[in-house]
């Protein structure tokens, strides 16, 4: 009973943590939206529940959060499998390897890590044989460094070409991490400009995927559509024992 009785307000206080966060976010979110002059409603924000348990996914589609966003194939499947019966949306927003593909299409609406032909091909394939449609957005490396994921600014049309004339895929817009070592606000006015060059080619393409819990204000000032909060609004990351 003692321990049930700990857990029980665990779980209490772990609640009134994240609708803390929430509400925190929220609050900055609506400010940038007023210094940017954009509506509010133009911009979803992702929760980014990497590390955390399907507990805290549970608790955030409680407070009335609906996309929920991961970054490694085995544990994303996992969690989304877990919370099968919750009304969410999920994304997919990490590195991706072609051998994880099948993975990831069995649940993730949006891949937002896109950047290579053959992961088009693979993701192609995967949601063929699933009878899926999955959103793509393609990654673009803002330091033209493809080591940490995306493709060169040089290449982005290419792949989202690719993406457009795959079977089984749409294209929805582009992604971007702002580099390390640079102002944010500089990185996403690149992005917006690459945004704009695929949705001149791809009018559907209207995603612009940037702005995480450091930079959100800056990604909303330079067009974003779509923010990945992790931190702001679950706090510092803490591994967990399935």
């Amino acid at each position: 009973m003692t321990t049930g009785g700990r857990r029980e307000v665990s779980g209490t206080t772990r609640h009134a943590e994240i609708a803390a966060g929430l509400e925190a976010v929220e609050a900055r979110i609506a400010g940038a939206c007023r210094a940017a002059g954009r509506d509010r409603a133009e911009i979803s924000m992702i929760a980014v529940t990497k590390t955390y348990p399907a507990s805290d996914v549970r608790i955030l589609a409680e407070l009335g959060v609906r996309d929920v966003a991961e970054n490694r194939a085995q544990e994303a499947a996992g969690k989304a499998d877990e919370c099968a019966d919750l009304p969410l949306t999920w994304h997919f927003v990490g590195q991706l390897q072609t051998n994880k593909t099948r993975l990831v299409v069995g649940h993730a609406a949006i891949v937002h890590s896109v950047d290579r032909p053959r992961l088009v091909t693979a993701l192609s394939a995967e949601a063929v044989r699933a009878g899926r449609e999955v959103g793509c957005l393609v990654q673009v490396a803002l330091d033209d460094d493809p080591s940490r994921g995306g493709a060169r600014p040089a290449d982005v049309l290419a792949v989202a070409g690719a993406v457009a004339a795959a079977e089984g895929l749409s294209l929805r817009g582009v992604m971007a991490v702002a580099p390390l070592g640079e102002e944010p606000a500089k990185a996403f006015a690149r992005l917006r400009e690459i945004a704009g060059s695929v949705r001149a080619e791809h009018p559907a393409a209207t995603i612009i995927s940037a702005g995480m819990s450091g930079d959100l204000d800056e990604a909303i000032a330079n067009g974003a559509t779509h923010l990945r909060i992790g931190t702001a609004l679950l706090g510092r990351q803490k591994p967990f024992v399935r």
